[in-house]
C-alpha cells in the first residue's frame, strides 16, 4: 500500500525544526503529491538553496528504505542526487537531498527521453555493487517463481535500482537522474532492462517492442532466456499481489503490462 501522505506542516514541531537546522531557515515549502514510497514529499526553499525532503514514519514497513538509500547514495552520485542530511527525529525519519529541476520521464513509444534512460541504464551498470547491506534478487523473488530453485538464476553481483517508475527518472536537460533508490538490491546484470520492460509496456510498448529497446544494452544481450522466462512469470506474480492490496488503476496497469509480458515469453517458448 502507498505510504500516507503528510504536508511539511503537518509534521511535528521537532521534526521541522531539525530540518530547519540542516537547511537553514525554510522561506516556502512546495508538497509534491507525486511518488508511492513516501508520506512527506517536499520542496523546502532557503534563501541559498532548495532541498527535496522525503520521509516515513518510523514505525512504517518501509522506513528501513530510508537508511538503505542514505547508505547507497556515496555510491550513485552523479547518477542520484546527493544526500545531504539525515535525521531521525520524534518518530519520523527523514532525508534531505540536492533539488533537481527537472520533469518526469515520458516512456510512451517514440519518446526521446527513452535514449536517456538507457544512458542511465548503462551507466549504472558499469558502477561496482557497493560492499554494504541490500537485498538479494533471488531473494526478493523466491515466493513469486513457478518452480522452487528458479529464483537461483537472479543472483549476480550487480547494482540494481528495480522501480522503474517513470516518476523515478528526472529529466534534466539532456540527461536523467535516477532518484529513490530504497530498494536498491544485488542481483544479476540483465535484470536492470528486464525491470524496466514492464513500464515501457504500461507505457503502450508492445512485449516485442520493449524487449528491443533494451537490446543494445550488453547486460541484456546476456540473459539467459530461460531466466528472462522465469522473471516475466515471477513479475506476473509480484504486481498481482501488490494489485490485490492496492486495487488502483497504477496497479492494474502495471499488473496488465506483466501479465502482457509473461504471455509473450510463454508463447516463443
Amino acid at each position: 500500500m502507498p505510504a500516507a501522505p503528510i504536508t511539511f506542516y503537518e509534521l511535528p514541531a521537532a521534526v521541522r525544526t531539525a530540518i530547519e537546522a540542516e537547511t537553514g531557515p525554510i522561506r516556502r515549502i512546495e508538497n509534491i503529491n507525486t511518488g508511492l514510497n513516501s508520506s512527506l514529499s517536499a520542496r523546502a526553499h532557503t534563501t541559498g538553496r532548495t532541498v527535496f525532503l522525503k520521509g516515513l514514519r518510523t514505525g512504517h514497513r518501509w522506513v528501513w528504505t530510508q537508511q538503505r538509500e542514505a547508505d547507497v547514495n556515496p555510491y550513485v552520485t552523479p547518477l542520484a542526487p546527493r544526500v545531504l542530511f539525515h535525521v531521525i527525529v520524534d518518530g519520523w525519519d527523514v532525508l534531505g537531498f540536492e533539488s533537481i529541476v527537472g520533469r518526469h520521464a515520458d516512456y510512451a513509444p517514440g519518446s526521446p527521453d527513452l535514449t536517456k534512460v538507457l544512458d542511465v541504464l548503462r551507466d549504472l551498470a558499469a558502477l561496482p555493487c557497493p560492499d554494504i547491506e541490500l537485498r538479494h534478487a533471488e531473494q526478493r523473488l523466491a515466493n513469486y517463481v513457478l518452480h522452487p530453485g528458479e529464483a537461483d538464476a537472479f543472483q549476480g553481483d550487480a547494482l540494481l535500482h528495480t522501480d522503474w517508475n517513470n516518476h523515478n527518472i528526472l529529466i534534466a536537460g539532456h540527461r536523467a537522474h535516477l532518484v529513490d533508490w530504497g530498494w536498491a538490491t544485488r542481483g544479476a546484470a540483465w535484470l536492470g532492462p528486464a525491470y524496466w520492460i514492464i513500464w515501457l509496456i504500461a507505457a503502450g510498448h508492445t512485449p516485442t517492442d520493449a524487449e528491443e529497446s533494451v537490446t543494445s544494452l550488453p547486460a541484456w544481450s546476456l540473459a539467459p532466456p530461460q531466466a528472462v522466462d522465469a522473471f516475466a512469470h515471477a513479475s506476473a506474480n509480484l504486481w498481482e499481489e501488490i494489485a490485490d492490496a492496492a486495487p488502483d488503476d497504477w496497479a492494474t496497469n502495471l499488473l496488465d503490462a506483466a501479465r502482457l509480458w509473461q504471455q509473450h515469453r510463454d508463447d516463443r517458448s
